[in-house]
């Protein structure tokens, strides 16, 4: 077998409901991956979902599409319509489009339409497959297989998300796994941390301060573990919730320590002085950073994106609103100082070397001249 391709020889197009901050590396990496560029089409979410999102990528170009939502975002019904994206696609006029593989935005099959007019590449780039249980969960099943049906190739987050896809028909050979990250390789070698606690050990969390992400059972969780083994808790970041945190812990857990934002320097120096890290609700992108840093983590799990980052060797997934698992993790974790040590090691291994964005833009362009080649052929 030949060696991995370094380029895709084309020009290439991604279409985004919204563009995250957090995706603006990810993007720009893959625009210097492309021989012909890179052109993303995105617009912007809607005001209640505290999306923190960008209007600039610095080599890769951005056209902004002007989204019309029909619904909120959470409901069975939602519809998103981005009018312009064929204008978008003749200006830009791409070899290969990438796409959400979601059937919900209703102008994204005329996308695909133009692309195969012009004998063009479409893959999809999706959490995958999961099963649908609304009222409406038959007709959604079959417009999502109708949707899934038009394209190329899809690109899956994670391996669960793969498996889905292969599940409801996708072709295997066209199924192709990007470990979701928002990271790149790290560079530098992980913090050295003492074989003993010298104090209290240190649990972190960094994220926003909502609802959904259970801090509350975290503080709860840490008041229920033995005195010698309460760690001392820092809580990063702001949210709608730090009020009522902020009385919860005065109330139920002293320890524990809002900081409010940090970033850049000033948070580095708070992963590499913790012990463990910490989400016990859903969504959280810390998870890889904390990992660079070489911490074991405790997760809940959610939509498979944690799968493939967080395994026996480096951690805990745990369910998602489960207070009794996360005190069971806690204490497992806290209790062996010696296997804690050799569990963050093992979290700095796999964003070293399988969870980062120079892993996930390889994958893209592996999909890009695989999926390319199947198709001449």
């Amino acid at each position: 077998m030949g060696s991995p391709p370094d380029t895709f020889s084309g020009r290439l197009a991604l279409q985004q409901r919204v563009l995250p901050a957090y995706r603006a590396p990810l993007f720009d990496l893959l625009a210097q991956r492309c021989a012909g560029g890179l052109s993303v089409f995105a617009g912007q979410p809607q005001a209640d979902e505290q999306i923190a999102s960008t209007d600039r990528l610095q080599v890769a170009q951005l056209v902004k599409a002007r989204n019309r939502h029909l619904f909120r975002v959470g409901s069975p019904f939602y519809q998103c319509w981005q009018p312009g994206i064929v204008a978008w696609l003749e200006t830009w006029q791409p070899q290969a489009l990438i796409v959400e593989a979601n059937p919900r935005y209703r102008s994204t099959p005329t996308a695909v339409r133009w692309m195969h007019a012009r004998g063009r590449l479409v893959l999809g780039w999706g959490l995958g497959a999961p099963g649908l249980h609304s009222p409406l969960a038959g007709w959604r099943r079959q417009r999502r297989q109708k949707f899934l049906g038009r394209l190329d190739g899809v690109i899956a987050y994670s391996q669960r998300g793969a498996e889905e896809y292969r599940a409801v028909g996708f072709p295997a050979e066209r199924v192709f796994v990007a470990p979701n990250a928002a990271a790149p390789r790290p560079v530098a070698p992980p913090p050295a941390r003492p074989p003993a606690f010298s104090d209290r050990p240190r649990v972190l969390y960094v994220g926003r301060l909502q609802r959904r992400k259970r801090l509350d059972n975290l503080l709860h969780a840490c008041a229920a573990l033995p005195i010698d083994l309460q760690p001392r808790l820092q809580i990063v970041g702001d949210g709608p919730a730090r009020p009522e945190l902020e009385a919860l812990a005065q109330n139920t857990y002293p320890l524990a320590e809002f900081t409010g934002p940090r970033y850049g320097v000033e948070l580095e120096a708070t992963f590499a002085e913790a012990d463990l890290f910490v989400l016990p609700g859903t969504g959280g992108l810390a998870v890889q950073q904390a990992m660079s840093s070489g911490l074991p983590v405790v997760v809940a799990e959610g939509d498979g994106t944690q799968d493939d980052l967080v395994r026996p060797g480096n951690g805990w997934r745990i369910p998602a609103d489960d207070l009794e698992a996360l005190k069971a993790a806690l204490l497992t974790a806290l209790a062996d100082v010696r296997r804690l040590r050799q569990m963050g090691a093992e979290s700095y291994r796999i964003v070293a070397e399988e969870a980062n964005l120079e892993r996930m833009v390889q994958v893209f362009v592996e999909a890009l001249v695989s999926v390319r080649t199947q198709v001449k052929s």
